[in-house]
């Protein structure tokens, strides 16, 4: 197929595709999908080879946002069933934190709910940070608070943090859709403010949602401009008491098809396979190591995740490995980059995004592709007394 060998020697030259190429790979039908997944495996193991970073959730603060999301289970009016706690001592955080890195997990993602921190707040994540780094030697953190506010960024780098994620979700477009208590440049302001502080800036899209392959592509490309070393991929996970319960438009190998197109945009970034992967490419999820570099081990911030073991499991049976602590996980182009910026992909600065193409409607998995089943609320790890899912 001349439109995937088109894709693979730009992704092998980190040239971005244009937005003709991106939608087309959305387009491309089921018998085409192995097709698709080798050719962007191909970029995938140019710039990351076999390996799998793990990453860790840690839930700092559960449930009682005063934001309205319409995706999300801890949101204002959610009547989700869902864990709700406020924040975690440091030694709390420490200890579920433990777990995920005796798992074999590179980075503790500390998350909490919230539109954004107090400075009081960064206080105490900052503890939480100095806890972690104490006991487990060499472990990555990046902090998860929401909307940042001037120097908070320099704070928590100063305390120890690596990363800061805040994702875009979906296109800027559509983002009213979904989100009325705050706005996409608000989102779009706080990567700014961790790229700007020095911190590895982390900021992904929530697929399923009901958007078109038009927005998918739209949110792709906003974030490669953005320049995040890692981009996480989330499906949304329908949760009972949400506005969003009923939205089931995604099929395994739908799911695929947006992964390989990420993967064709962000070429040599930290692809990161996140929530709601295992509802929505179920058995399949193997075929996407050929996609992603990252995934997130054992559960999820209110929802259960296949167990620990099983990642482990899937890892090795594939044909991956997991990657070491004395692993970078950056190229080195992108690991050495002083300031990033869109340059920092190679090339001589950005390309241009293209003419917009007709907008695609997407496909939907329908009313046999809905499986609440596979929709379990997190019931162990912080916040209860129970062992967490490592």
């Amino acid at each position: 197929m001349d439109l995937l060998n088109t894709l693979v020697d730009k992704g092998l030259r980190r040239e971005l595709p244009t937005r003709e190429e991106a939608l087309a790979v959305l387009a491309t039908s089921d018998d085409d999908l192995l097709d698709v997944v080798a050719a962007a495996g191909k970029v995938r193991r140019q710039w990351f080879g076999r390996r799998v970073k793990l990453n860790y959730l840690v839930n700092l603060k559960s449930g009682l946002c005063p934001e309205d999301c319409s995706y999300c289970s801890q949101r204002l009016g959610s009547k989700a069933e869902i864990l709700k706690y406020t924040w975690l001592k440091p030694d709390e955080a420490s200890e579920a934190a433990a777990a995920g890195v005796a798992g074999g997990a590179k980075r503790v993602c500390l998350v909490a709910s919230g539109r954004g921190p107090t400075d009081r707040d960064v206080d105490r994540v900052s503890k939480t940070i100095a806890a972690i780094k104490e006991q487990n030697e060499g472990v990555e953190v990046c902090a998860c608070l929401g909307l940042l506010s001037e120097g908070q960024a320099e704070r928590l780098r100063d305390a120890g943090a690596d990363a800061y994620n805040h994702n875009l979700n979906t296109s800027e477009g559509t983002y009213g859709d979904i989100t009325t208590t705050h706005t996409y440049a608000d989102r779009v302001d706080t990567v700014q403010k961790a790229h700007a502080a020095g911190l590895s800036a982390c900021s992904g899209l929530i697929a399923g949602m009901g958007e078109s392959d038009e927005d998918l592509v739209d949110v792709v490309f906003a974030l490669r401009d953005l320049d995040p070393d890692s981009v996480p991929v989330n499906f949304l996970i329908p949760f009972e008491g949400t506005p969003l319960a009923k939205e089931w438009n995604l099929t395994p190998q739908r799911a695929l098809r947006i992964l390989a197109m990420v993967r064709f945009v962000c070429p040599d970034v930290e692809v990161r396979l996140a929530g709601g992967r295992e509802v929505h490419l179920r058995t399949l999820q193997p075929l996407a190591l050929h996609l992603v570099n990252s995934i997130f081990l054992g559960d999820y911030l209110t929802s259960e995740g296949q167990a620990g073991k099983a990642d482990l499991e899937m890892i090795t049976d594939a044909g991956f490995e997991v990657e070491g602590s004395d692993t970078t996980t950056l190229p080195a182009h992108r690991a050495d980059a002083a300031a990033g910026g869109c340059g920092s992909h190679g090339g001589g600065g950005c390309a241009p995004c293209g003419d917009t193409a007709e907008q695609t409607v997407p496909e939907t998995a329908g009313a046999s592709g809905a499986r609440p089943d596979l929709v379990a609320v997190r019931r162990r790890g912080a916040g209860t007394d129970l062992a967490p899912n490592a």
